[in-house]
């Protein structure tokens, strides 16, 4: 089933349940008012929900209405707990060796992961709000879990029972804070604004046997101000997959219901072409697109986002058909006193 969440004026917003074709909606009032509450009670409630979204896939909801993407709250407004990996070694290598330096053999067999703010989630159609454009405005289109319970000393495979929805992510990065954050040694913080979701989160059904061994082996579409930047496959080259993501929080601690885990930027490797390399697919971020610029000319020469830019981030199943919606947003400043 696909669920996400309606702006009301509230913080946490109203739960609704979309149609498969993503045309259609329905309140979720009757079953439960917020997504937090079905995660809570996962066994007890996804049934009636699963219930809803077949009647209304039917055409038969009573009172269905056409969905709009532009009224959507991320599908969880705000979580107990935001954990992004950085799963895609490739990634990791290809911006060391833009500044000729050695990837850690621990980074091949240890998840990278950080912990973000998960008190305030944009929608998948809100503004990004920068307060300057000098802290170097980067997307990162990832993919996202959002998890039951999983308790301390889980094994990947059993965290990966506990994933219960999907979702598509821009983990927004003000690349020009990086540096100086990471240097104190205590990791991303201000370089680190709200992060965006997709439209819907979906249950794993719906992506059927693209899902396989904690991956989703579908293509990861960007497109910065209406260009498609990224074809990325989001399956064959995660080093680690959302079991072992999962289960690298669960080593000191439990993994409560309502958490959501990224994938980190989705990556893939190039191609050697005539002797030079080439990378294809495109890229995720423009962090990479830098990197890769670096190794082929020596410097960067496409610079970060700017006020007014935009980005489309978005996946389609093997039907062609949308599964999450589209993240589409706009860089904007704060708005004048």
């Amino acid at each position: 089933m696909k669920l996400a969440t309606y702006k009301d004026g509230s913080r946490d917003g109203q739960l609704v349940v979309v149609s498969r074709d993503l045309g259609t909606a329905h309140y979720a009032t009757g079953i439960a008012a917020r997504l937090q509450q079905v995660l809570d009670d996962w066994n007890f409630l996804s049934p009636q929900l699963q219930d809803l979204y077949e009647t209304l896939n039917q055409g038969k909801a009573r009172h269905a209405f056409p969905f709009d993407p532009a009224q959507c709250m991320a599908p969880l407004p705000r979580a107990y707990q935001w954990a992004d990996g950085s799963a895609y070694i490739n990634h990791v290598e290809l911006v060391r060796r833009a500044r000729n330096s050695e990837v850690p053999e621990t980074f091949y067999t240890d998840p990278l992961m950080y912990q973000g703010g998960s008190d305030d989630f944009l929608g998948p159609c809100d503004d990004v709000v920068v307060p300057k454009e000098e802290f170097g405005i980067d997307f990162e289109a990832e993919i996202a879990v959002v998890t039951g319970d999983v308790p301390m000393g889980a094994t990947p495979e059993q965290a990966l029972e506990g994933v219960r929805l999907l979702m598509l992510a821009n983990d927004v990065s003000l690349r020009n804070l990086i540096p100086a954050e990471l240097a104190k040694g205590f990791g991303f913080f201000q370089s680190k604004p709200a992060t965006a979701f997709s439209p819907v989160a979906v249950t794993l059904d719906e992506v059927g046997d693209a899902w396989q061994g904690g991956r989703l082996h579908l293509t990861l579409q960007s497109s910065w101000n209406g260009r498609k930047v990224g074809l990325c496959e989001a399956g064959p080259e995660m080093t680690f997959h959302f079991g072992q993501l999962i289960a690298h929080i669960c080593k000191t601690r439990n993994v409560r219901a309502g958490s959501i885990v990224g994938s980190g930027t989705v990556s893939n490797k190039g191609e050697e072409r005539n002797g030079r390399m080439e990378w294809p697919k495109g890229y995720s971020c423009i962090a990479e697109k830098r990197a890769i610029e670096t190794i082929q000319d020596g410097k960067p020469s496409t610079e970060f986002m700017k006020f007014g830019d935009t980005i489309r981030i978005e996946m389609k199943g093997r039907d062609g058909q949308s599964l999450f919606g589209a993240i589409e947003q706009k860089i904007a400043p704060p708005a004048k006193a």
